[in-house]
């Protein structure tokens, strides 16, 4: 068969057209619930914290745009238990939701279930959304929070500037 020439350059740009769209990737309803398993199995599977018996701590809540991390110390500075909220299972752009950082603080609430810690000082540092959700979080943990401190570091002056160019 004969085609004529505007029919086979016509056929030439309707492939490069369909090559061209972008995919888009929508999760199924399936793939959603696995991964909603997956991060509560692995908060599951977190050990508890085991020896010291407290009642006062102090939690260090340091947000950024990409993660939340908590930390609970004793009164003294020493390290009884962390979490973050990439280490619950989330990926991502998600690790640094208020959403992430609150199931971050009940995880961290499990594994310090034993310890009997109930009231804490609570030190943010950092500007992501996870701050207030982190310090909401242990609220509703039932724990006392008898202060909040911001302890973001501010830069007063900076560094001396470069010179100016001469050109």
């Amino acid at each position: 068969m004969f085609e004529e020439p505007w029919e086979a350059e016509s056929a030439k740009w309707k492939k490069h057209k369909i090559m061209g769209k972008k995919r888009i990737i929508k999760q199924t309803i399936e793939e959603v619930l696995k991964e909603k398993e997956a991060r509560e199995t692995a908060a599951k599977a977190k050990k508890e914290v085991k020896g010291k018996k407290l009642t006062r701590g102090k939690a260090y809540i340091q947000s950024t745009y990409n993660n939340t991390i908590i930390t609970i110390t004793d009164l003294d500075g020493n390290v009884l238990a962390g979490e973050t909220a990439g280490g619950v299972g989330f990926k991502g752009p998600k690790k640094a939701t208020p959403f992430a950082a609150s199931k971050a603080v009940e995880s961290l609430m499990r594994k310090l279930s034993k310890t009997g810690l109930r009231e804490v000082m609570v030190f943010v540092k950092g500007v992501g959304s996870g701050r207030e959700a982190a310090v909401r979080g242990l609220a509703s943990q039932g724990l006392d929070i008898l202060s909040i401190k911001d302890v973001t570091p501010i830069p007063h002056n900076g560094c001396r500037p470069k010179k100016p160019r001469r050109v």
